[in-house]
């Protein structure tokens, strides 16, 4: 069972020792959260921080990768959501147990709702 996050973090460096210079000083690349295992803690990460498949607040998001990396980020974009199938149907069990906690009637409109259409499940 495995699922992870998948986002475009942009970065820029910063040299501490004067008379130190880079070019290019921004950088792109994809940041990848492990997705935890549905029921155990955290794994309604994506019911926190995703909204419609975006990130439902880029500011505190933005600092939150900046502590992780540490490096000031300057953006950061959710892009999908990958999952074996296992994982899929795990998740799906657990968001049903307790469709009022999500206020939706649905696993599918819970699904929508947070990670929009960026669900890719690997077969």
């Amino acid at each position: 069972m495995d699922a992870r996050y998948v986002f475009a973090v942009r970065f820029r460096l910063e040299p501490d020792v004067p008379g130190v210079g880079l070019d290019p000083q921004k950088f792109e690349t994809r940041l990848y959260r492990r997705a935890d295992p549905p029921g155990e803690d955290g794994w309604q990460f994506f019911r926190d921080n995703l909204w419609r498949g975006n990130i439902g607040d880029e500011r505190y998001f933005r600092t939150l990768t900046s502590e992780a990396l540490g490096v000031p980020v300057t953006s950061v974009e959710y892009r999908a959501f990958e999952t074996d199938e296992e994982y899929y149907d795990a998740l799906k069990a657990e968001i049903a147990e307790d469709l009022a906690a999500f206020k939706a009637n649905s696993v599918s409109e819970v699904i929508s709702k947070y990670l929009g259409s960026s669900v890719e499940v690997e077969r």
